[in-house]
């Protein structure tokens, strides 16, 4: 007989009133030009609010919010979950093993206008560099340090992310 033992869920980020939000960092398209800006801010209710306009403007079209942290084993957890309240719109969730890989391992979602827990599959997760998929395998390293949520709909649109808490699973 087999004994299969569940690991408790790992914290990557859980939000509230006195998280330390400055290792957050928001990367647009100005990088390359673009006219697009996003936000981050915790609100009153100690939520981390990604928030801002997508233009599309000099070949814009994207808003991210980047975080870095230390090497995290996934070893054990087969999923990423996100409590979160967007607004109706779709987003991606990226991961990448080590922050210094020059693509991210992919999950794209869509949002209700409602608080949702959004249960993200590692092994689902696609590499892709500037938005082309890779030809190479999905996701199946053993850690992580990096997170990072994107918008870019190929729209100019105004976007707002509430994230309560991310773990792992």
């Amino acid at each position: 007989m087999t004994i299969f033992s569940s690991l408790p869920s790992q914290v990557i980020f859980d939000f509230n009133k006195h998280s330390a939000i400055q290792d957050w960092i928001i990367v647009d398209d100005v990088v390359m030009g673009g006219e697009s800006a996003g936000t981050f801010k915790l609100n009153a209710d100690g939520f981390g609010v990604f928030e801002g306009n997508i233009s599309l403007a000099n070949n814009g079209g994207f808003s991210s919010v980047r975080y870095q942290f230390e090497k995290t084993s996934v070893k054990g957890f087969t999923k990423i979950s996100i409590k979160l309240r967007g607004d109706g719109k779709n987003y991606q969730f990226r991961i990448k093993a080590n922050s210094g890989d020059y693509y991210s391992y992919i999950a794209p979602f869509s949002t209700s206008g409602e608080w949702q827990e959004i249960e993200i599959p590692l092994k689902d997760m696609y590499p892709s560099y500037r938005g082309r998929r890779l030809d190479q395998p999905n996701f199946s390293a053993e850690s992580i340090e990096e997170i990072t949520f994107l918008i870019g709909n190929k729209k100019n649109e105004q976007f707002k992310l509430l994230i309560d808490k991310i773990e792992l699973k």
